[in-house]
C-alpha cells in the first residue's frame, strides 16, 4: 500500500534504512492510516537526522509576561507545561484544584509523575485512566522527538519502575498531542468541576 518493498519497510522497522525520503515517510503514514500527532511522531522516528535530534540542553523559562497572564486568570485553574510535562508554573487555583506544584522541588514539578504516582491525583482525577494514559502519550510522543533526553529517560524509568500502568500505556506505543479537550475534579471542599482546556 505504500509503495515500499516488504524489505525495504522490514528495514525501516529494524531502523536500518538509513533517512528515507519526506516521500517514503508519508506513504507509509498513509498506508498505515495515522493522525497528525502519529504522522509526526513517525516522522521524528524515521526522518530527523540524529543531530537534530538531540536533548534540548536549556533550562526552560516561562517568560515575565506569561507569569503575568496567568496569575490574571482568577476564575479559572491555569498552568503552563514545558517538555516532559514539566510544570513551569502554575497560578492560585491550579494549585487549590490538582496539587501544589509550587511546594515541590523545581525538578519534581512534573504532571505525568502527579497522575501516575500520587494516590491523591487517582481520587481528585474524573475519568483518571483515560487523563493518566493520554500524557503517557505526550511523553511517548516526546521521546520520539528527542530520543537522546536524559531528563525524560530519567522520569520514564522512574515511572516504569513504579506504575504498573504506566508500563502497560507505554508498551502500547501511543502517541499524542494533547491541544484542547475536557476534564473534570473531584475537589474535596468545591465538589465537581468541570474545564476546558
Amino acid at each position: 500500500m505504500a509503495g515500499v518493498s516488504t524489505e525495504y519497510y522490514t528495514r525501516l522497522e529494524q531502523g536500518r534504512a538509513g533517512s528515507p525520503s519526506p516521500e517514503v515517510v508519508e506513504a507509509v503514514a498513509r498506508a498505515l492510516r495515522l493522525d497528525l500527532a502519529e504522522r509526526e511522531h513517525l516522522t521524528d522516528l524515521l526522518a530527523r537526522p540524529a543531530a537534530a535530534r538531540r536533548a534540548p540542553s536549556s533550562p526552560q523559562r516561562v517568560r515575565p509576561g506569561l507569569h503575568l497572564m496567568l496569575q490574571t486568570l482568577e476564575h479559572v485553574p491555569a498552568f503552563i507545561i514545558g517538555r516532559r510535562t514539566d510544570v513551569l508554573a502554575t497560578n492560585r487555583l491550579a494549585r487549590a484544584v490538582l496539587t501544589d506544584f509550587d511546594a515541590q522541588p523545581a525538578p519534581r514539578r512534573n504532571l505525568a509523575r502527579y497522575y501516575l504516582l500520587d494516590p491523591e491525583a487517582r481520587t481528585r482525577t474524573g475519568d483518571w485512566e483515560q487523563i493518566a494514559a493520554e500524557t503517557v502519550a505526550m511523553l511517548r510522543l516526546e521521546a520520539g522527538r528527542y530520543p537522546n533526553d536524559r531528563q525524560l529517560a530519567d522520569l520514564v524509568g522512574e515511572l516504569t519502575l513504579r506504575s504498573t500502568e504506566f508500563t502497560t500505556w507505554w508498551n502500547d506505543h501511543r502517541v499524542l498531542r494533547r491541544t484542547h479537550g475536557a476534564k473534570h475534579y473531584h475537589h474535596p471542599l468545591a465538589g465537581e468541576l468541570h474545564f476546558s482546556y
